[in-house]
């Protein structure tokens, strides 16, 4: 019951402002006319697995991860800590994580819970489509709060600023993101978390786009201090499939492969499903 009332809580403010926009459908219009134009100015390569691309991208997303963990059982994550993803100007992207992940134990000894509310801002620095050079800077500012229950999340917010790029050659593309994590509290135990991924993709026909991630972190202080993990990703993405006017379907899956002697979980399955629109 507590779970469902913190849902509605957070569901509440967004279902309000939605319902207070014009009837009369002008609203919407301008706004889609706006993130075409901006989505214009950009490569049209499709959204990673699991890096975050640098593009703008408006649509709602939904994760699912099942992961071995190195102490005990399997962890299900259910909604990754994904959502709505939205354009409001023509520069900027906001994502949102509604609802928060919801994360199963499969171990006797771990309650099930939500996880940490999150956001992302991303403002695009440059960027050139495909009759302009192929390429993409980006600038993000991550967040999550420490609203997990049952010990399901970080002991304090942390504040992720990110830089991130990507350049295409043909149907060939490679998208890039590095941040740090700075935590706001309990920086001795929680410490910093550099995290550096990188995908690889090669568009094949129209829809399909088999990729290879390199997924790395890099703990300064904190319990993990000195200790780094990388994960090696194969996945594929089909889309973007259209469905109506500017409503699409992506699909995608994929296994990160741990290939440090650390590493906090492995075979770590995911499957993606994303609405465009």
């Amino acid at each position: 019951m507590a779970h469902i009332m913190r849902l509605k809580l957070f569901v509440r403010p967004i279902a309000l402002v939605l319902l207070s926009l014009p009837a009369n459908g002008q609203f919407v219009e301008d706004w889609q006319a706006r993130v075409s134009a901006t989505q214009a100015e950009q490569p049209h390569w499709i959204t990673p697995l699991i890096t975050v691309t640098p593009r703008l991208e408006q649509e709602f997303r939904f994760d699912t991860f099942r992961e071995q963990m190195s102490t005990a059982g399997d962890l299900i994550n259910v909604g990754g800590g994904k959502g709505l993803e939205l354009i409001p100007e023509r520069r900027v992207e906001i994502i949102l994580a509604a609802p928060p992940p919801y994360l199963i134990h499969n171990n006797p000894r771990l309650q099930d819970g939500f996880g940490d509310e999150t956001f992302l801002l991303k403002y695009r620095l440059l960027s050139g489509n495909e009759e302009r050079g192929k390429y993409i800077v980006t600038v993000f500012l991550a967040g999550s709060l420490a609203t997990g229950s049952y010990k399901n999340g970080a002991a304090a917010a942390v504040v992720t600023p990110t830089i991130a790029a990507g350049k295409g050659f043909g149907r060939f593309d490679m998208q890039s993101t590095l941040g740090v994590g700075l935590p706001v509290d309990g920086v001795n135990a929680i410490g910093h978390a550099v995290a550096w991924n990188t995908a690889f993709q090669y568009q094949v026909r129209r829809f399909f786009w088999p990729e290879f991630e390199v997924n790395s972190t890099f703990f300064e202080s904190g319990t993990n201090d000195g200790k780094k993990q990388t994960f090696l990703t194969p996945s594929l993405v089909i889309g973007r499939i259209p469905l109506h006017n500017r409503l699409g379907l992506t699909l995608g899956t994929g296994i990160q492969i741990a290939v440090t002697r650390f590493h906090t979980f492995n075979h770590n399955l995911i499957f993606t499903a994303r609405l465009p629109f």
